[in-house]
């Protein structure tokens, strides 16, 4: 496919798209595995919005847990599957390729 006739929406995920779900995958897709209680601190979200927001992620097979005993209390750890940093990324290339290329002189 040629530049002119390229899509700047191809790889444009909608499931990511949502504000919290992306930023969900950016602290996942640096951090690797977070426990989710840091990623609520982080993202400065309720635990019932930071479960719904993963439950959707799950539900696309964009993100994975693991529960571990931490402190004699049961944790939950949280991590991007490959589908889910393959999403994540396509759809960060898709948002770069809607705004184009950065200006360093801005």
């Amino acid at each position: 496919m040629s530049a002119e006739n390229h899509n700047p929406l191809e790889g444009s995920d909608t499931t990511v798209h949502a504000p919290n779900r992306l930023r969900i995958c950016a602290l996942l897709d640096t951090a690797g595995e977070a426990e989710f209680g840091l990623v609520q601190e982080q993202l400065e979200l309720s635990s019932s919005a930071l479960s719904k927001h993963v439950t959707v992620l799950m539900d696309a097979g964009y993100v994975g847990q693991r529960k571990a005993v931490r402190d004699t209390r049961q944790r939950v750890w949280l991590h991007l599957t490959r589908p889910g940093r393959d999403a994540y990324r396509g759809h960060l290339a898709a948002l770069r390729a809607i705004v184009g290329p950065s200006d360093p002189t801005l």
